[in-house]
């Protein structure tokens, strides 16, 4: 309780400060096709390896995609994600929010296969934004067209990482905030939330709301008392390895009942439960709940292209890595 406490703090005066300025996107130089000249193969590399993986692990799909949001909420979308933690730097792969990352393998042999055709040509960032696409049109989600151009980081820090990422125990106030100091809506929170349709979860991120929601041993009643007698059958209170399904029944297939669970108070987090605090992303939720998520798709492909062009980095800025996980 006492660190969630200091990270929602933390969490609420970093997202002040960016409220203030709020991040460029340069989204008018990103492209599609943007390598179509260059290296037409480029994107038929990236979808034929990344279902190579997805084919073996189907379970890397809500992980790549999780990774493209990691990253574009940290510095923008420019792969310092990827970077690894030096003795003289800790990266944001190593802040407490990523340490459960996964896929890093799907993004090296990508990047691996892009070169051999382009050389020295295809960002790092691109090939996230792309694989995450990708990722979840393998498992029947929808499908968009990228926009391409970006470049790449060369500063990657685990203190901005732990500042930018709402984490699971965030109220409504929070992650509006959070969303609109990247240039995104409230309706943009509801519809990327529902990437939570696929995927898994540690118990410790939501554990406090079975055993001590309060600090007194009690639950959270905003939460299905059904779901809690579900939920603690797979998780003690101290179970730090077990995992459960954000989306029970369909965990590994993107589909519209994420919206379903919520309206029924059975979201997984409490930033899935608060979404039922705001009128707009209340209306969302039940809207898709009641319409089988009618229109879920389409909205979700309109997000996830806003979010890609968060804080992007083009023309002379940053750099094309040769390598995924380090800087030049």
């Amino acid at each position: 309780m006492i660190l969630q406490k200091l990270l929602s703090v933390f969490f609420l005066q970093l997202v002040c400060v960016h409220l203030l300025v709020l991040e460029g996107t340069n989204a008018q130089a990103l492209q599609v096709g943007f390598y179509k000249s260059k290296c037409p193969s480029f994107e038929a590399i990236v979808k034929n390896t990344t279902a190579s993986f997805i084919s073996q692990a189907p379970s890397l799909a809500p992980a790549l995609l999780r990774m493209h949001f990691h990253d574009c909420f940290v510095r923008g979308c420019d792969g310092s994600v990827l970077i690894n933690t030096t003795s003289g730097n800790q990266a944001e792969k190593d802040a407490i929010p990523n340490q459960t990352l996964r896929g890093f393998q799907v993004i090296d042999a990508v990047k691996s296969a892009v070169e051999k055709q382009c050389p020295d040509l295809v960002s790092c960032a691109d090939i996230v934004a792309l694989v995450a696409r990708d990722a979840v049109t393998l498992i029947n989600g929808p499908s968009w067209s990228v926009p391409l151009g970006r470049r790449d980081g060369r500063v990657s820090s685990s203190s901005e990482a732990l500042a930018n990422l709402p984490p699971p125990f965030a109220n409504i106030i929070q992650l509006k905030a959070s969303f609109r100091s990247k240039g995104l809506n409230d309706k943009d929170l509801a519809v990327l939330s529902g990437g939570h349709t696929i995927g898994i979860s540690h118990c410790t991120s939501f554990s406090n709301r079975l055993y001590n929601f309060t600090g007194r041993g009690d639950t959270d009643p905003s939460l299905d008392p059904n779901y809690i007698v579900q939920l603690k059958n797979e998780c003690s209170p101290t179970d730090a390895t077990s995992t459960v399904e954000m989306d029970p029944g369909s965990a590994k297939i993107f589909d519209t009942s994420y919206y379903t669970l919520v309206n029924k108070r059975r979201g997984l987090f409490e930033a899935d439960a608060a979404l039922l605090n705001d009128s707009v992303t209340r209306t969302y939720v039940q809207q898709q709940a009641n319409s089988g998520g009618s229109n879920f798709f389409k909205d979700f492909a309109v997000s996830m292209v806003k979010m890609g062009n968060i804080g992007v980095l083009t023309g002379n800025r940053g750099e094309i890595r040769k390598i995924c996980s380090a800087i030049n």
